[in-house]
């Protein structure tokens, strides 16, 4: 693999060492400072001639100093003559904003996907994107990676007598999916609005749920208050527990208080947001890791396989 060169931001350099390993490769060297006044520098402390790179980087918070760091590593690469740069991104940051919410607002995926490509990045991999569609605002190659297998897998190990439910409407896909992987488990879903941002009211619950385990699925958990009141209309509903599957650990602000002090029993989550420091106090939070599914695409991607079969 002496064409390849894998680098980290600072954003998950845990993970990123993880998916060296597995790929028996060392992590790439670069020297990533901030002046005084907050600009980023980015030096490459080793010869990229001719390789292909892959940058490893979420973009979860800070995600504008994530993103900013994203573009300066990847604009040093390209001025160090690499062959191709692929941006290994395991959480689109801005990935909620996918569309007009109102007359005069912006689609600021759409923007971050420009710049990225803008940038100098030639191919994508990414994970569970919150908006699917969000693929075809890049004109490059993006290679969508799924959680589902992972979760799957624990799921499978560890619930029985268990039914899928989804916090929303928006989610009945993936939640239809999940079931379907699962021998066909049942399907309920929590009636959401949103009257504001980070703000949701659950007013129904549609799906008989009466006496059975619900294992709740979405694509990431921010603050956490949806969750919540999703499980609590779920409980009164005559559930016997609730536990939650999210890929994207987001956890803004009081969300591990909102998660410790709801009828959640557990919360899965990935690692592609590296929630460590967060997570030390934390009893009902379990983390999997992404690490083996990344570095198998990565492996993939550089020997021009199919990346779907590693989800079929």
């Amino acid at each position: 693999m002496n064409k390849i060169k894998i680098f980290s931001g600072n954003s998950n350099i845990k993970l990123s060492k993880a998916i060296c390993k597995k790929l028996k490769v060392s992590l790439g060297r670069l020297n990533i400072k901030r002046f005084s006044d907050g600009e980023i520098f980015v030096e490459v402390d080793e010869s990229v001639r001719g390789s292909n790179a892959y940058v490893i980087q979420s973009t979860s918070g800070p995600v504008n100093e994530n993103l900013m760091e994203l573009f300066i590593i990847v604009d040093a690469l390209k001025r160090a003559a690499v062959n191709e740069i692929t941006a290994v991104i395991p959480y689109f940051g801005y990935s909620r904003q996918d569309r007009k919410v109102s007359d005069r607002s912006p689609i600021t995926a759409r923007l971050v996907c420009d710049l990225l490509i803008k940038s100098g990045i030639q191919k994508i991999v990414t994970m569970d994107l919150h908006a699917g569609q969000i693929q075809g605002f890049f004109d490059v190659p993006v290679d969508h990676l799924y959680s589902s297998p992972i979760a799957i897998k624990y799921i499978k190990k560890k619930y029985k007598d268990f039914i899928i439910a989804s916090p929303d409407a928006g989610g009945m896909e993936r939640a239809r999916f999940y079931s379907k992987k699962l021998n066909d488990a049942g399907l309920a879903m929590t009636d959401k609005r949103r009257p504001g941002p980070n703000i949701a009211e659950i007013t129904n619950v549609i799906g008989d749920v009466k006496g059975k385990n619900v294992i709740l699925i979405d694509d990431l958990i921010d603050t956490g208050g949806t969750a919540a009141k999703s499980a609590e209309a779920l409980m009164k509903s005559g559930a016997k527990s609730v536990s939650m599957f999210c890929t994207h650990g987001v956890l803004s602000g009081k969300a591990l208080e909102n998660i410790d002090n709801s009828c959640i029993d557990e919360l899965i989550i990935t690692d592609t947001i590296d929630n460590q420091e967060k997570l030390k106090n934390s009893n009902k939070i379990k983390v999997l890791t992404v690490s083996n599914l990344i570095a198998e695409a990565i492996d993939r991607i550089r020997n021009n396989k199919s990346i779907s079969q590693l989800f079929s």
